[in-house]
């Protein structure tokens, strides 16, 4: 069959992924479908993955994309008559350390928020449902007994008939050699196939190729980060009497087993890892393995005969060395290009391909056909990517470690140790020598604690409570008592400047932005079901200027959206992050400290809450910002970078009379939280209206014409399904960190959307949604509520306002209750 000359989308590559794309596309009625494989469908690393079905991930929606998986490819074969070798004979996750069965029993206890049946079991258990395990030294176990494992090149097969049938055009041995492009679009893809090549005129190009993905990306000139590694596995030979077993995970020691037609398969995600293809994947790579490579492989053996006495008695029919593509995050690439309107991503799956296929397809394909997520991605959404992220050196050194991060513990807070030292704030080195440790987000070095003199400065990793515990408790405790600085230079700084600014961002902000010059707004970006795009605030510069805030891990996101709903008004829009510094000043003494350092009046009269002005700082000048994230008096300093360590040499010095304290993140997140500030990507997404989530305040719908206005109206109308609601510990031992199951009078009703120690407090504080159809506000706290930690129920305290100052008095320098600054 000859290639058409158009066709509504062109799906490149024919993996599992790919094919998964092009079945779900034309489930949803497209047509014109075509899938250009460069090679045979599965030859690339489809073809030799493990096959393993897990449901579990580590979100709600990505275990939801994982679940579907698992659900599709048990009725797959009745649909297609292609056999899968599916089969669900579970999964056994073993902890043999005290921290591996605390993360273990939290993803129990999220499996049951999230819906998935699972089980802690005890060693004896274990061994009952998997006999021949050595259990001297387990601890304990997760069993979750609709986990599967199945043939993942049929799987692939299969998807790929159910496509053909509804119409999709698959065709192999067809290599994509170029894009045609019209400014951010592309319209056509160019092929070759033997002696012959030829142009597609495409609508949507889907980006499915594998670990060939990123070279496919910069084709197009979009950015797919990511790297191969090798992969190894070994196959033993046929084991006698060998029955059906369980998926087994020894984490600790990097080892997974498999039971296939009585052989059993080990396979590894070694710390160490090693790349592959740093000089490009080869043309005719199909099919194909790497280089044996025992030495590597050998520790993982030797403990696995250890774990399990029969390999030492079965031979190895099989020693298997395939790559396998990895991301920057361990999370795969799912969405819409930011450099390109029509260019999607499905690509980088980390060994999680055929786990993940089924449910990355259906909800690629959803988002394609409605031009909206069906649900939040942010997880997996590749405009979460940096720029610098393509760059192959740093991909090359990042891999090294993202292998094996997939059975390294899971502790919070853990920081990547590789590809480090790339984005630094200007006071960095100030920073440093003032004893901060830092955490890396979206390549930003940030100031995350400060050790103390003599206390080794970087993160001993914990479930409990963590080596910089206290530290982060005094840096919190000087906030809310007295004065802390800390940076916040890696937060986006995005200018909006032109004739329609104000119109602009009245259109895409859910608040009015029809303010005065110096006025600062909090502000979403709403989607059109009134689920938040984007969480910013945006200070007008002047009658045609505007800068908007953003998390740092979100600025290309947020403004990607922006650019695409520009439509016909008359703006520009700037990145201007790397041009600025900020640093924090907060608490009761902050106004003290900058009167010290400035001839201005920060003055509620002259500089009230919510509002900016231009002040001279020492001898340079700066942009001040009277806002908080931390909940107490406070200002964003904003200076040029050339002028960043003067301003913070003058406020540090100067505040030595004041017993000022450097701090870092985690503080100001034990202090946001206290308050109940939403943390985007966590508290509030895509997917959660923005009524539900607390924040009408922020949204005015007496302005005419906005993105998700309608969708406002409506749910006002209607009423409320979820409320967000703070919860308190009532025991002060336990610690929350997000994904912790909800219960109310003893049913499970959601889960902790974000989760932090609460110094000020004394006790854990949680935030999340619970359902409230009908219900009054008084109802719902009237209840019994309870958070399931690691499996122990705790008795919780929840609030629907702030649990910390729910006035709003201290942020407002408005303590006329009587209270001192001092004693709260």
């Amino acid at each position: 069959m000859s290639l058409p000359k158009k066709a509504r989308v062109v799906i490149v590559g024919g993996g599992v992924i790919g094919c998964s794309v092009a079945y779900h596309l034309a489930k949803l009625g497209w047509k014109d479908i075509v899938l250009l494989e460069r090679k045979q469908l599965t030859s690339g690393t489809t073809w030799h993955a493990a096959g393993l079905i897990a449901q579990l991930r580590a979100s709600i929606n990505t275990t939801k994309l994982a679940k579907y998986s698992q659900e599709l490819y048990g009725s797959l074969e009745e649909e297609t008559d292609v056999a899968t070798g599916f089969r669900r004979c579970g999964s056994i996750t073993v902890a043999l350390t005290e921290d591996r069965k605390e993360e273990i029993f939290r993803q129990a206890a999220m499996a049951r928020a999230f819906g998935v049946e699972v089980e802690e079991i005890t060693p004896n258990e274990v061994k009952e449902r998997y006999e021949h395990l050595n259990v001297d030294d387990v601890l304990a176990g997760v069993y979750l007994p609709k986990d599967g494992q199945g043939d993942p090149a049929n799987i692939a097969l299969a998807l790929a008939k159910g496509a053909r049938l509804k119409g999709a055009l698959i065709k192999e041995n067809v290599k994509v050699t170029a894009f045609a492009k019209d400014g951010k679009r592309v319209t056509g893809v160019a092929w070759e196939m033997e002696n012959e090549t030829g142009l597609i005129e495409a609508e949507h190009v889907v980006n499915c190729a594998g670990m060939w993905g990123h070279e496919v990306g910069k084709m197009a000139g979009v950015n797919v980060p990511l790297h191969a590694c090798e992969h190894f596995y070994i196959v033993t030979e046929n084991i006698t009497d060998l029955k059906q077993l369980p998926v087994l995970r020894v984490p600790d020691e990097c080892a997974y087993y498999k039971e296939d037609a009585g052989k059993l398969l080990l396979g590894a995600f070694e710390p160490n890892a090693k790349p592959w293809g740093m000089d490009g994947i080869p043309h005719d790579f199909e099919f194909d393995q790497l280089p044996e490579d025992f030495d590597h492989f050998e520790p993982i053996l030797e403990q696995a005969v250890n774990r399990l006495p029969l390999l030492a008695e079965a031979g190895i029919h099989t020693f298997f060395n395939g790559p396998e593509s990895f991301t920057p995050d361990d999370s795969y690439h799912l969405g819409l290009a930011p450099e390109c309107d029509n260019f999607w991503v499905a690509a980088g799956f980390n060994s999680i391909g055929i786990q993940s296929a089924g449910g990355a397809g259906m909800a690629l394909a959803a988002w394609m056909d409605t031009g909206e997520k069906p649900f939040d991605l942010g997880d997996v959404d590749i405009s979460r990517m940096q720029p610098f992220q393509g760059n192959k050196t740093y991909l090359y050194e990042r891999s090294k470690e993202t292998l094996g991060l997939l059975y390294a513990d899971h502790y919070p807070f853990r920081q990547k140790a590789t590809a480090r030292g790339i984005r630094k704030s200007p006071l960095h080195y100030h920073l440093h020598k003032q004893g901060a440790v830092f955490g890396e987000f979206a390549g930003w070095e940030r100031a995350n604690w400060f050790a103390d003199k003599g206390q080794k400065a970087e993160y001993e990793y914990s479930w409990k409570r963590p080596n910089w515990f206290e530290n982060s408790a005094r840096e919190h405790e000087a906030v809310r008592t007295n004065v802390g600085m800390y940076d916040m230079t890696s937060f986006g700084k995005i200018r909006v400047e032109g004739p329609d600014a104000e119109n602009f961002l009245n259109y895409i902000c859910g608040n009015n932005m029809s303010v005065p010059v110096g006025k600062l707004v909090y502000t979403q970006f709403l989607n059109n079901k009134g689920g938040i795009e984007a969480d910013v605030t945006a200070t007008r510069l002047a009658e045609n200027s505007f800068v908007v805030v953003t998390p740092a891990a979100t600025r290309l996101a947020d403004q990607t959206w922006m650019e695409r709903h520009k439509g016909n008004f008359n703006v520009v829009i700037i990145d201007m992050t790397s041009a600025e510094s900020v640093l924090a000043v907060m608490g009761p003494n902050s106004r003290k400290l900058l009167q010290m350092v400035s001839p201005n009046d920060f003055s509620n009269d002259v500089n009230p809450f919510g509002t900016s002005q231009n002040i001279e700082i020492g001898m340079g000048h700066a942009r001040v910002n009277r806002v908080t994230y931390v909940g107490e008096l406070g200002w964003e300093i904003y200076v040029s970078n050339d002028q960043a360590t003067h301003v913070f040499e003058t406020l540090h010095n100067a505040g030595q009379d004041l017993d000022l304290k450097l701090c870092g993140l985690h503080m100001m997140d034990s202090c946001r939280i206290e308050k109940g500030y939403r943390h985007f990507g966590h508290d509030i997404t895509s997917e959660d209206h923005i009524l539900e989530a607390g924040l009408g305040f922020a949204v005015k719908t007496d302005k005419p014409n906005f993105i998700g206005r309608e969708a406002v109206l409506s749910k006002r109308e209607v009423g409320l399904d979820n409320r967000m609601l703070s919860f308190k510990l009532l025991d002060p031992e336990p610690l929350l960190y997000h994904n912790e199951p909800i219960l109310r009078d003893g049913e499970v009703v959601g889960y902790l959307t974000s989760g932090a120690y609460g110094h000020t407090l004394g006790a854990a504080v949680g935030m999340g949604y619970v359902p409230c159809k009908g219900e009054k506000v008084a109802e719902m706290l009237a209840s019994n509520y309870e958070i399931d930690v690691a499996g122990t129920k705790v008795k919780a305290e929840a609030s629907i306002k702030p649990l910390y100052d729910p006035k709003s008095e201290r942020v407002k320098d408005d303590l006329s209750n009587s209270q001192t600054k001092s004693n709260i």
